[in-house]
């Protein structure tokens, strides 16, 4: 798969053929300028697009839903409680997915790279993939400075920890359902992605990083773009390492 050309309609039979029932995931908050666009990039091999409303002030639950995605809402607020939700809305169904896969609804990352994304799990029996937003994929400025240097400093401890071997905490991510399942995921907030990284690693499932581009976001980012908001990620996130470098 590092040849892209044509990769879409490769994967569209291969999905097909194997008739794997991929979902989608997509957390939320206010973004009626870019939720539409982000879920009309998704590919058609999909089996469902559930957008989870973390209790938006704007249009985006009537944009996400004309737009042919399944709508849910969570009035708790975070970007855990979100995901949570669209996971319990998944334990429900009567036929269940293969692989799950999360994207922000901030039309930051390309969501046609799916793909990409879901590629080493078809092909390779990967258990969970994670997007890396690399810098030589980046647009300027789409990475604020406690964003990369958030990553950097949790990558880098669960190196230290953990003998990791990831390099971003990316929420464009894809995992095995089941896989998913045995990681009993907890966290309410921003803790939700490094929670995720740190108990692969603790389970010891297979892992890759696939890079991906990296675009500014439309709108102000809920986390990054306030100083509450990126001391508050910062800490949840080195909360789990430190829970999670101590716990046998």
């Amino acid at each position: 798969f590092k040849d892209l050309t044509g990769l879409e309609d490769l994967l569209g039979l291969i999905l097909i053929r194997m008739n794997t029932n991929i979902k989608v995931i997509i957390p939320a908050f206010n973004e009626e300028a870019s939720i539409g666009k982000v879920i009309a990039e998704i590919p058609d091999f999909v089996s469902e697009v559930i957008v989870v409303d973390n209790n938006s002030t704007d249009n985006t639950s009537e944009i996400a839903k004309n737009a042919g995605a399944t709508v849910l809402f969570q009035p708790k607020a975070g970007y855990g409680n979100a995901c949570l939700k669209g996971m319990e809305y998944i334990s429900e169904e009567d036929i269940k997915p293969e692989i799950i896969v999360f994207l922000d609804g901030d039309y930051s990352d390309y969501p046609s790279e799916l793909t990409k994304i879901v590629a080493p799990i078809l092909e390779d029996d990967i258990d969970f993939v994670v997007g890396a937003r690399v810098k030589a994929l980046r647009e300027a400025g789409s990475m604020t400075f406690p964003q990369r240097f958030g990553n950097a400093l949790a990558t880098r401890l669960m190196k230290l920890f953990f003998n990791s071997k990831f390099t971003d905490l990316g929420p464009f991510r894809a995992i095995k359902y089941d896989k998913l399942l045995a990681l009993n995921m907890e966290d309410k907030t921003y803790g939700w992605t490094v929670e995720m990284q740190l108990k692969v690693l603790k389970k010891k499932f297979t892992y890759v990083e696939v890079p991906v581009k990296y675009k500014n976001r439309l709108g102000t980012s809920k986390v990054s773009g306030t100083v509450k908001g990126a001391i508050f990620a910062g800490v949840k996130i080195l909360s789990w390492i430190f829970k999670y470098s101590f716990k046998k």
